[in-house]
């Protein structure tokens, strides 16, 4: 009997076996497909994208802007009133064309947040009643616009849009990681319904076994009637088991074979192989504080965020009063021809000096000052609990990796110890030596150990990604997951 029953396990696991040939993937090709055609790895290389050409933009504002504006033709019929020498009002009839043409060149000054510009420009007027036609052209006109103890945008969005560009790109290699961690817990809730169906029906068939086992012994009298039942409804409950497990398969693979982007990969064949040996490598608390300050995306967003506190408190300082320069210097001429227009032209000046103080706002500028400073202060204070806060991760998460190491070890001799026990006990039952109630404990121990010792594999591997997310450095192959560019 004792025989009998290790055939049918064997089967048992041949026919999962063979099932089960289409397509076997490891963590590491379940992380490769997530990263390379997951729904959220495209949304990220999307965002990736977006910041990139954002900080293109950005440098754009400090180039020169080459422009051409103008007016098409446009045509104008109607009566105008005149008013003679006597008094009389006379309404005359008028046709006229004009169109106009500009060339400018345009430069920011990041330094002093002023314009400088180069613009020439031609006028036509023809009158179609008189047929007579006249240009004004402006051969070049240079312009100044400069704000006087203004705020200067140009100047701050060059400090602060490289940092929020260079903290964009690392934030890339986190979120890259993240969808490492979260490929990691689907694996392992695929794995863990994988190794649950095998269990059931590994018990399915075991419990079959034992089932016409204790029915042959009530037929002759050496079991008793509550016996039977016990192992019967034990049978019962391992059938319910497998439909179960069928359902969990079935749910966390599709959550699986979706989120890594598997074509088809609901109607297909998979099985995930366990992760046997852990790697050996160490992780020191003071080098994963370093790699995390040096690479993460967070403290560059703490140096971003003071100086934009210190930036607002700028802006609130220059709205008290304003005051712009705007300065001209051209050349012009008028003409009854287009070439007469441009023959001994005049100069064209302008120069004017707009101010703006407020002589009474009921304490608005200073309401708006107290409050940027105010705001500046508890920035200060919010990343410096944000410094103490991210450093505190990174030691709780490494002090915690090392506990999982060793629960996996724990749990992997558990594991082994509960299967060998399981196996004595039902051999023990089979020549009649236990009886069904220590049996049925065996095996829900076996089945405890092996579903503990996934659980720690999966805390073990999460925590792994979860600390490359937190200091973008492998400790496993020693190399950095971000290179900063020259």
């Amino acid at each position: 009997m004792n025989k009998h029953l290790k055939i049918v396990c064997v089967l048992t696991f041949l026919v999962i076996d063979v099932s089960a040939q289409s397509l076997k993937l490891s963590l590491s090709d379940v992380i490769e497909m997530a990263k390379e055609q997951s729904p959220s790895a495209k949304i990220e290389e999307t965002r990736k994208e977006t910041r990139y050409w954002s900080f293109r933009q950005f440098k754009s504002n400090y180039n020169p802007g080459l422009y051409l504006l103008g007016d098409l033709p446009g045509y104008n019929r109607d009566f105008n009133e005149n008013r003679l020498d006597n008094g009389e009002i006379v309404y005359q009839p008028r046709e006229q064309l004009s169109s106009s043409l500009s060339l400018g060149l345009q430069q920011p000054i990041a330094a002093t947040g002023g314009t400088v510009s180069i613009n020439s420009t031609v006028n036509q007027f023809r009158d179609l009643t008189f047929d007579s036609r006249r240009y004004n052209n402006t051969l070049f006109n240079i312009r100044l616009n400069q704000p006087i103890f203004g705020f200067n945008e140009l100047k701050w969005d060059k400090q602060t849009e490289p940092l929020r560009y260079e903290e964009s790109k690392r934030s890339y290699v986190e979120e890259m990681e993240a969808i490492s961690q979260r490929a990691t817990e689907l694996y392992f809730d695929y794995l863990t319904a994988q190794i649950d169906l095998q269990i059931a029906k590994y018990n399915l068939a075991n419990n079959d076994t034992i089932y016409n086992i204790q029915q042959g012994r009530y037929n002759i009298g050496t079991s008793s009637r509550d016996e039977l039942l016990q192992v019967e409804l034990q049978l019962l409950t391992s059938r319910q088991g497998v439909t179960q497990a069928s359902l969990d398969m079935k749910t966390t693979k599709l959550r699986l074979t979706s989120y890594i982007g598997l074509q088809g990969g609901a109607n297909s064949e998979l099985e995930l192989l366990s992760p046997q040996e852990l790697p050996e490598f160490d992780i020191p608390l003071e080098q994963a504080i370093i790699y995390a300050k040096q690479n993460r995306a967070d403290y560059i967003a703490f140096e971003r965020n003071k100086l934009e506190a210190k930036r607002e408190v700028d802006r609130a300082k220059s709205q008290r009063f304003q005051t712009n320069l705007n300065a001209s210097f051209g050349l012009n001429k008028a003409g009854t021809s287009f070439s007469n227009s441009y023959s001994d032209p005049n100069d064209q000046q302008r120069v004017n000096v707009s101010l703006y103080v407020p002589i009474l706002d009921w304490g608005r500028s200073k309401s708006r000052v107290q409050i940027a400073l105010a705001q500046q202060q508890l920035s200060e204070y919010t990343l410096a609990q944000g410094i103490q806060n991210f450093e505190q991760e990174i030691i709780t998460n490494v002090s915690r990796f090392e506990v999982l190491r060793a629960q996996v070890e724990i749990a992997k001799k558990s594991d082994e110890v509960a299967q060998e026990r399981y196996d004595v006990t039902q051999n023990r039952y089979l020549i009649g030596k236990n009886d069904i109630t220590n049996l049925n404990i065996a095996l829900k121990e076996k089945d405890e150990k092996k579903r503990s010792y996934l659980s720690a594999l999966r805390a073990f591997w999460t925590a792994y990604f979860d600390l490359r997310r937190l200091t973008l450095y492998d400790f496993l192959n020693k190399e950095l997951l971000y290179q900063i560019e020259d």
